[in-house]
Order: C-alpha cells, then sequence, then structure tokens
C-alpha cells in the first residue's frame, strides 16, 4: 500500500513545480501569521511536511524547533538537503511515532483530506495527543464535506466539511480560535487544546 497518497509516484514533476519555492506561494503568509503567534522557541512538527520548501522553511526562519513528517521517501531526501539542520522522519501519519514526544504546534497542511475519513478521525484525536496544554493547531480542508480527484495523482480526496472537524475537534479537546481563508480558497481550522467547546459557525 502506498502510504504517501500517490505523492511518490509523481515526486519529479512535484519538486520540479513546488519543491524549491523559499517563502513565497499560497498558505505562506497564512502560516506566518500563526507561527507568530506561538512562543518563540516553540516545538511544532509539520505532518505532510513535502521537500520543506515553502510551509516548513516559515517556521524554521521564525525561530521555532521544527520537526517533520512525510511519508514520500523522495520529498524526505529533498526536506533534508533543502533544511538540513530540521528533524525529519519519512513516515505515514497514520503509523508515525510523532518523535516519541509532544509539541506547542501541529500543523497539517495540504494533508488531512488526503486520508480516508476514518484515518481523519483518528488523525484529530492522535492530534490531541501529542500537543501540549495550550497548545496549537492548524490544518487545511475545504469548508463543504465533498469528495474530489487530487489533482496531481488522481486519487481520492475527501473533506469531512467544517460542521464535521468542529464537531471532531471538540470531542477531542479543542477550542475553536479562528477559520479563514487563503487565495487559494484553502479553508483553514485554528484550533486550541482546551476545554472550551467549539462554537458552531456556518463555513
Amino acid at each position: 500500500m502506498d502510504r504517501s497518497n500517490g505523492y511518490e509516484g509523481i515526486a519529479p514533476e512535484f519538486l520540479a513545480r513546488r519543491g524549491r519555492g523559499r517563502s513565497t506561494g499560497v498558505g505562506v503568509n497564512e502560516v506566518r501569521k500563526w507561527a507568530r503567534a506561538l512562543p518563540p522557541g516553540a516545538a511544532v512538527i509539520d505532518l505532510g511536511c513535502g521537500p520543506g520548501f515553502p510551509v516548513t522553511e516559515v517556521l524554521v526562519v521564525e525561530g521555532l524547533n521544527v520537526f517533520g513528517v512525510d511519508a514520500a521517501p523522495s520529498f524526505v531526501e529533498a526536506f533534508r538537503r533543502n533544511l538540513p539542520n530540521t528533524p525529519v522522519v519519512c513516515e505515514a501519519v497514520q503509523d508515525s511515532k510523532f518523535f516519541d514526544r509532544t509539541f506547542d504546534g501541529v500543523l497539517a497542511w495540504g494533508l488531512i483530506f488526503l486520508l480516508s475519513a476514518e484515518d481523519q478521525q483518528r488523525l484529530i484525536q492522535r492530534f490531541a495527543d501529542i500537543l501540549a496544554p495550550d497548545g496549537r493547531l492548524l490544518f487545511t480542508s475545504t469548508a463543504e464535506p465533498q469528495v474530489w480527484s487530487d489533482a496531481m495523482t488522481g486519487l481520492e480526496s475527501r473533506s469531512l466539511g467544517a460542521p464535521e472537524y468542529r464537531r471532531l475537534l471538540s470531542e477531542a479537546g479543542f477550542s475553536s480560535t479562528d477559520e479563514y481563508e487563503d487565495v487559494g480558497q484553502n479553508h483553514y481550522f485554528d484550533a486550541k487544546k482546551g476545554s472550551v467547546s467549539i462554537s458552531p459557525r456556518r463555513p
């Protein structure tokens, strides 16, 4: 089974098109703003980190203590070239040990909707498990529940939709801090680990 969700197979194309840009592109501003809300030197894990550009690099530039996880061996190899001082492991998020530690922040940009509904549900609970008290989570999906073919791999992607993500976050012990979209129409779920219930909002 391909735990990279098809991305190892298209790694050369991906790296040629999107793997070399530094601190530019869709999502960079949103991730930078999120990173700056964390304490200086906070430990952050980037799940589905790819080759490290552009998103992981933003975390590093902001002075955070960053760890990467990706299931595509070619991406992990490129990550080690691009960010040689940043720890990274080649593991699927469904199986990862997440460095056997807790973190102040968890980032999952462009990842969760690649997984099955069951794996998404389990992963949201794992987010809570690896976050320290008051830790922050940022992930992207679409606000509407839908199924589509990934533009690069052609494999099925699935969003559970904002209401279901809010419910899962609340059950896992998160409080919602914000939802917003970037210029690429990626919908962000920005949540804090805590006991406050998520207030229902329209997508």
